[in-house]
């Protein structure tokens, strides 16, 4: 199945929202679904947070409740997404089986009350979840509305310490590692006497302090929730009919046990939930980051959050969740300004989404997300959010197959790698502040990265490590009688055709890299492609282990620069100041040296001055840029300037319309969609450089004409097909 085929065969972008009628006090779902009619809804998804609606006592099913919901949407033309139930366990079954409780830490269980406080590799859990899985897809497979299915829901949110669940953890070492003698080998377990004499001597994962053991904890934590949703796709595909599709949806925030690109392989496409702080916090100039913030501030983090899920498949993906009204706790109450809902919804459209559906239709008067705002208030009477979703409803209609399968374009590659952000969390090498270690030290190379890249103007597109190396697949082997299917091994990418297609590739912040992906990123090189390095990229092996030898490993050579040295940084170093490059260092710093790459910028600073902020060797037609620290604002811009990245009309546009104009860029099947936005409160006038359409109110525009952005105003252009640029895709991936 193309993954990308259920809203293509409609030839639209999907609109929707969630809709739980069971939640409401008082349901009237025909007026429910007349207002969604009306606002231009084509989905909802439903069920998947019930289960004791669907299975009130044991063994006891009510199967029909959904059927007024799902033949009220069909005679409306709204299809449906009809969830698994297995993330929200019923009381009955948590009396019934306490084992079943997830342990947060040995022996310590995780309680009841909130929801995923399920041990899912439980034996009891599986028969239950078997049972209400096969009876909810065997009901309504076969009805019209349904087009797909969601299993579970944003998995991965606790490590699981159950006693089965470290036994399968040793069964998975013993069958990775052979031996005892091999493990004491690859993790130096010589260190404080900690020699296994036997597989019974490994001690519990909470009281570990080596960073081999836990990186092989995550690993077998990520493969086992790996195999959870397999299971669970392969149950529903044996009722699925061929046209409709099987999906999670993923969380990108705080699920520890969640690597999203190899669980997305047993997936037909890719779902994710996206929330973004609004308001001014979508301004432009970005704002710094706030800290402790539940969800993505800043504009760029809603292209950051597409290109995230795009990331899982390479390919067009659906958004799940996204914000209706203010999404969090009622601390941090912030409804978008008019126009904001618009600028989410295109900005996604632009980097692949095909469907764009909001948590959640009616606000909740009960429960956690009491304060988690959908399109109508606590008064159900529409207003103000619904009114301003039901104009973007309309403006996708419209568009209709003028945006249906676009393939976002990309000027920059970024490299991403969760066993980096695994090792990160363990032991990080940036502070929040001075003596508060920062558990998403992985992250903030690469977010700054990013951010300066989008704030230039520059499509981003985010791969994986494996998708470039390859992998077998490696997920566990699965013990719940008839076989699973495991994740299937990926076949890794031609270094020379990406470096046609991704220009410029940035590895940032990535600790941990086996030599197979260095060998991998010494070819893109020599094949012609321009590696960005940040500090820490490939300090440490796959085993979390320091690596001997010149740093930056495996590409000291190739990049003309060595480091044995390196700092934290209580505050910023300025570099010293230069035609092209100016800004400061943070958080860390290598003491890099320069052997024959041409230092671009120094540091200002007493005792550092001998060592280079950013330095650049030329390899054949190919190049390695290294940074050695965490840049500021201003240089993290300096160096994404200097890339030699597109530079055409439509980025000059976004310099003449001021720092507060965007364009992301998109191949449509006639022509290429820009999608021009402005990011503040002050109207704004651009000059196009091409005749453009507005696909979603039909205007059209010739070349020099002046057009006119208001606040918050988004205008999302098709302009004709002419030659194609290089360096616009990513490669697609064998299965």
């Amino acid at each position: 199945m193309n993954v990308s085929q259920p809203a293509r065969d409609r030839g639209r972008i999907l609109f929707g929202a969630a809709y739980y009628a069971e939640y409401q006090p008082t349901r009237d779902v025909s007026e429910d679904l007349d207002l969604m009619r009306d606002a231009g809804f084509s989905v909802i998804r439903v069920g998947e947070s019930v289960w004791t609606t669907w299975e009130p006592r044991d063994g006891e099913f009510d199967l029909e409740w959904l059927l007024p919901v799902l033949d009220g949407a069909h005679e409306r033309g709204i299809a449906v997404i009809l969830g698994t139930p297995t993330y929200a366990l019923p009381p009955w079954l948590a009396r019934a089986h306490p084992d079943i409780n997830a342990r947060k830490k040995t022996g310590q269980p995780m309680g009841w009350g909130r929801r995923q406080e399920i041990n899912y590799h439980d034996v009891d859990f599986r028969r239950r979840a078997e049972r209400v899985i096969r009876a909810i897809a065997e009901r309504y497979a076969s009805h019209p509305a349904v087009i797909g299915y969601q299993v579970d829901n944003e998995p991965g949110i606790a490590l699981l310490h159950n006693e089965d669940v470290f036994a399968r953890f040793v069964l998975w070492l013993r069958s990775r590692y052979g031996t005892v003698e091999k493990l004491n080998d690859e993790w130096g377990l010589v260190y404080w006497s900690h020699r296994l004499t036997d597989w019974d001597d490994l001690w519990r994962p909470d009281g570990n302090a080596q960073p081999q053991y836990d990186q092989a904890w995550r690993t077998f934590q990520a493969e086992v929730l790996d195999e959870f949703i397999a299971w669970q796709a392969a149950i529903v595909r044996e009722y699925a009919r061929d046209d409709q599709f099987v999906t999670t949806c993923y969380s990108y925030f705080v699920r520890p046990a969640m690597n999203d690109e190899s669980c997305s392989r047993v997936l037909d496409i890719v779902s994710g939930n996206a929330y973004f702080r609004t308001q001014d916090a979508l301004a432009l100039p970005s704002a710094p980051p706030t800290e402790g913030a539940h969800i993505g501030s800043g504009a760029w983090r809603i292209a950051f959050a597409g290109d995230r899920m795009y990331s899982g498949r390479q390919a067009p993906f659906l958004v799940t969740e996204t914000n209706a009204g203010s999404i969090g706790p009622q601390w941090l109450t912030e409804p978008p300004w008019d126009g904001q809902w618009r600028q989410i919804a295109w900005l996604l459209i632009a980097r692949g989404a095909q469907m764009i559906e909001y948590w959640h239709w009616q606000t909740l008067q009960y429960g956690a997300e009491t304060y988690w705002h959908g399109v109508l208030p606590h008064s159900r009477q529409p207003g103000r959010v619904y009114e301003a979703i039901a104009e973007l409803g309309r403006e996708i209609a419209a568009a209709g197959e003028a945006v249906a399968g676009l393939r976002p374009r990309c000027d920059v590659g970024f490299l991403y790698s969760e066993p980096s952000r695994w090792a990160a969390e363990f032991s990080p090498f940036l502070s929040i502040r001075p003596g508060v270690p920062d558990p998403e030290s992985a992250l903030v190379p690469l977010h700054t990265f990013y951010r300066a890249t989008f704030e230039a103007g520059l499509d981003a597109r985010i791969l994986h490590v494996d998708q470039l190396t390859g992998s077998d697949g490696g997920a566990v082997s699965p013990t719940f009688g008839a076989e699973s299917s495991s994740r299937p091994a990926v076949v890794g990418l031609d270094p020379a055709e990406v470096a046609r297609e991704v220009p410029v590739l940035v590895a940032a912040g990535l600790t941990v890299l086996a030599d197979r992906a260095l060998e991998w990123l010494r070819a893109y090189v020599i094949a012609g492609g321009h590696l960005v390095l940040g500090p820490r990229t490939g300090y440490h092996d796959e085993e979390a282990r320091a690596r001997t030898g010149e740093h930056p490993a495996g590409l000291a050579d190739l990049a003309g620069v060595a480091y044995s040295e390196y700092s934290t940084l209580d505050g910023p170093v300025p570099v010293a100041p230069g035609a092209t490059i100016s800004g400061a260092g943070t958080g860390w710093l290598d003491y890099l040296c320069a052997t024959e790459a041409d230092v671009l910028a120094r540091y200002a600073s007493r005792g550092l001055e001998e060592y280079a902020a950013v330095a650049s060797h030329a390899v054949g037609t190919g190049r390695i840029t290294t940074v050695s620290t965490v840049p500021d604002d201003e240089l993290a811009r300096s160096v994404v300037g200097l890339l030699g990245a597109r530079d055409d009309a439509w980025t000059a546009l976004r310099r003449a319309g001021g720092s507060t104009v965007t364009v992301s860029t998109a191949d449509a099947p006639d022509g290429v969609l820009r999608v021009v936005h402005n990011w503040s409160w002050d109207e704004t006038e651009v000059v196009l450089p091409q005749s453009a359409c507005d696909v979603a109110t039909g205007e059209r525009f010739t070349a020099g004409d002046r057009l006119t952005l208001r606040e918050w105003d988004v205008r999302p252009l098709l302009v004709e097909a002419g030659p194609r640029a290089t360096g616009t895709q990513a490669p697609s991936r064998e299965r």
